[in-house]
């Protein structure tokens, strides 16, 4: 199957308000990838300039800014896409869905690996901020607006921020019990979790005085 296609078929499985095969060419997603696997290429080839040249000129065009240095699998949607950010050591997996004003950046200076790896059928809502070099696993979906720094296991809801999962492997996360084991603190949630059992444990207490009140 050709890209053009390839773009027709994922646009149409993601957004309901395609009508017709020819409105493919009205998306700036459409032309973000398509000057992507050029600026890829060239990239590879090792002529920075023109890779960088071209990715500015999508930028421009789409809204969308995708370093020629990231590798993108196939079935990429980008919705809308004003705004999105894609860094230069990204790596992005088959059929993953982006909206506009994600980023996938990085967190400093740091030289080598700097930028997320995501898994296959992702998704990462308008507004979220994926930052750092680590995974995030397979099926996983990143709320909008929430602001990952760790990595992220298959088939996670993740919201807030910082980014903690509430729901794996289609199961509710108590963050009370698990959040040790998922490895994503939070300290407001912590407190929460503190200031629960302080309340239960005065319920708990107060229920024992009634009981010896009216014995």
């Amino acid at each position: 199957m050709g890209f053009i296609e390839e773009e027709i078929k994922v646009i149409k499985e993601r957004d309901p308000a395609i009508k017709s095969s020819v409105e493919v060419f009205l998306y700036p997603s459409f032309y973000a990838i398509l000057f992507h696997r050029t600026a890829h290429w060239l990239y590879q080839k090792k002529w920075y300039f023109m890779a960088r040249l071209l990715s500015q000129v999508s930028r421009g065009l789409t809204g969308i800014e995708i370093h020629p240095g990231a590798q993108i699998g196939k079935g990429l949607f980008i919705d809308h896409g004003m705004g999105v950010v894609i860094g230069e050591t990204c790596e992005i997996g088959d059929n993953v869905t982006i909206y506009q004003g994600a980023t996938l950046g990085g967190t400093g200076k740091e030289t080598g690996k700097r930028h997320p790896t995501i898994g296959n059928n992702v998704m990462i809502s308008a507004g979220a901020k994926v930052l750092g070099p680590f995974k995030v696993g397979d099926n996983s979906r990143i709320g909008a607006g929430a602001v990952l720094l760790r990595e992220v296991p298959p088939n996670c809801t993740v919201v807030g921020v910082p980014g903690r999962v509430i729901i794996r492997d289609h199961q509710r996360v108590d963050p009370c019990k698990m959040l040790d084991q998922i490895k994503l603190p939070d300290p407001v949630q912590m407190e929460f979790c503190k200031l629960l059992t302080h309340i239960e444990h005065l319920e708990e207490r107060v229920r024992q005085l009634e009981e010896k009140t009216n014995s």
